[in-house]
C-alpha cells in the first residue's frame, strides 16, 4: 500500500495530541511502514464498564480514525477480561468488577457507537480474554516480576489513595500490567488514550520490552470539558452529549455550553482545522461573529457529525421554533421526575416539579392558557405527557423548566 509521506503523516498525527512519546521512534516506525507498504498497528482499549459513549470519548476515536484514513491498522481491544478487574484510573476507591457477560455486552454496545466515528470496515476488534484468561498463575507471577511496587505507586491516583489511607486492592495493581499484556499480544506500534491513561500506556512500553516485543509509542489526547465548562465530560455528572443522543438533545445541550468553551469545543468536538479555529477566535474577539451565531454553527456541526446534515437542519429549526420565536432562554434549569412510567399526567408533573404549589393552582394555570410544553399551549388538564425525552415547560411568562423522567 502507498502511504502519504512520513512528514504528511506526522502533521496529521501531531495535531491536537498532548503527548507523543517517543516521537523519534514513531517516525522510524512510519519510515519502515512507508518502505515496506505494511501498516503500523494502532491500539485503543475500550473500557466496557462505560457502554454509553459521549463526544468526549470521540476525541480519541477521531484520532484513531485519522490513523485509519492514513492507511494503518486500527485494533480496538474490548477489555472483557480487564473489565472484571475494573480500571482504577481516577478512582478514589475500588471500582466494582463486571462479569464477563456484562463486559461482552457493553463491549458490543461500545463498538456499535464507536462505529459512528471509526471506519468499521477496516477496524479489527479483539477481546483480551482471548489471551489473559489463558495465563497460568505462574505466568502471572512472571509478569508481576517485571514491574515494581515503587514504579506502580508513581501513578498519581495510587499515590493519592496510599497517602490518604484509602485501600488499594492487589488486583487493581494488576490492571496496568494486564492492559500492557494486550500490547504484547497484538504487538501494537502505538497506543492511544486520554491524558488520564498516560501511566498505563507507558507501562505497556516497558512490558513489551520485557517480553522481547518492540516497544509501542504512546499518544494521548485532551480530556474534553462537559457542558458545564468546568468538570470533564461525564455521564455521572450529567454534563455530557451522548453519541447516540437524539439530534434535538445534541443541539440543545451544545447550545447550553459557556461562551468561553466554544473555541475548545470547535477544536475537539467538531474537529475544525487549526486555521478555522484561528479565524473563529479572531472573529469572536473582534466582534464580527456573535457568540450565539458561533454556538449555533457549532451545535449544527456536532449534530451533522453523528446524524447527518438533514437532521442537523431539523434540530436547528426546532430550536428556533421553541427557543427563539417563543422567547425561551438558552439556559434552563433541569428537573428529573421520579416515576415508574415516562407517561405522566400534566397536573402531577407541575406539582412534583414545583412549578405549581398545588393541583388547584396547576388547573388554574392551564385553564388560563398559561402553560406551554415545547412551545405548544396546553389547554387540557387531563393531558398525559411523555417525558422519556426531555421537554421544556413554560408556566406564565418567565418560569421555565426542562423536565424528564
Amino acid at each position: 500500500m502507498q502511504f502519504p509521506s512520513v512528514n504528511e503523516q506526522m502533521d496529521v498525527i501531531r495535531r491536537n495530541a498532548v503527548d507523543l512519546l517517543p516521537e523519534e521512534d514513531l517516525v522510524k516506525k512510519l519510515e519502515k511502514s512507508f518502505k515496506t507498504g505494511k501498516p503500523i498497528v494502532v491500539k485503543l482499549g475500550a473500557d466496557p464498564s462505560r457502554p454509553d459513549l459521549h463526544i468526549g470519548h470521540a476525541v480519541v476515536l477521531k484520532k484513531m480514525r485519522e490513523f485509519q484514513d492514513l492507511g494503518h491498522q486500527a485494533i480496538l481491544i474490548v477489555g472483557d477480561f480487564t473489565g472484571m478487574i475494573g480500571d482504577p484510573t481516577g478512582k478514589s476507591k475500588t471500582r466494582p468488577p463486571l462479569t464477563l457477560e456484562q463486559s461482552r455486552k457493553n463491549g458490543q454496545s461500545y463498538f456499535e457507537q464507536a462505529g459512528k466515528v471509526l471506519n468499521a470496515e477496516t477496524l479489527k476488534i479483539v477481546y483480551n480474554s482471548e489471551w489473559l484468561s489463558k495465563m497460568t498463575f505462574q505466568e502471572v507471577i512472571e509478569l508481576t516480576a517485571k514491574y515494581t511496587v515503587a514504579q506502580m505507586l508513581e501513578r498519581d491516583d495510587f499515590t493519592k489513595r496510599y497517602k490518604s489511607g484509602e485501600p488499594i486492592s492487589i488486583h487493581e495493581l494488576l490492571y496496568p500490567l494486564a492492559q500492557a499484556m494486550d500490547s504484547v499480544a497484538i504487538k501494537s506500534d502505538i497506543e492511544l488514550g486520554g491524558t488520564d491513561q498516560k501511566f498505563n500506556l507507558l507501562v505497556g512500553r516497558e512490558i513489551q520490552r520485557a517480553y522481547g516485543v518492540e516497544p509501542q509509542c504512546i499518544l494521548t489526547m485532551p480530556i474534553l470539558e462537559g457542558t458545564d465548562g468546568v468538570e470533564k465530560m461525564s455521564k455521572s455528572l450529567d454534563n455530557y452529549i451522548g453519541i447516540t443522543d437524539s439530534p434535538r438533545d445534541m443541539f440543545g445541550k451544545a447550545m447550553s455550553i459557556p461562551d468561553t468553551l466554544m473555541a475548545r469545543w470547535a477544536q475537539y468536538a467538531t474537529f475544525k482545522t487549526d486555521d478555522e479555529i484561528k479565524v473563529l477566535k479572531e472573529s469572536l474577539q473582534n466582534g464580527s461573529l456573535h457568540p450565539r451565531t458561533a454556538k449555533v454553527n457549532m451545535a449544527m456541526e456536532i449534530v451533522e457529525l453523528y446524524h447527518g446534515a438533514e437532521e442537523a437542519k431539523a434540530a436547528f429549526e426546532e430550536f428556533e421554533r421553541i427557543f427563539v420565536k417563543k422567547d425561551v432562554p438558552d439556559e434552563i434549569e433541569e428537573f428529573v421526575l421520579k416515576s415508574e412510567t415516562p407517561n405522566v399526567n400534566v397536573i402531577d408533573v407541575l406539582v412534583q416539579s414545583g412549578m405549581t404549589t398545588s393541583k388547584g393552582e396547576a388547573r388554574r394555570l392551564i385553564q388560563g392558557g398559561g402553560l406551554s410544553i415545547d412551545g405548544e399551549k396546553v389547554n387540557d388538564a387531563n393531558v398525559v405527557v411523555d417525558l422519556s425525552v426531555e421537554k421544556i415547560f413554560k408556566a406564565g411568562k418567565r418560569k421555565f423548566l426542562k423536565i424528564r423522567v
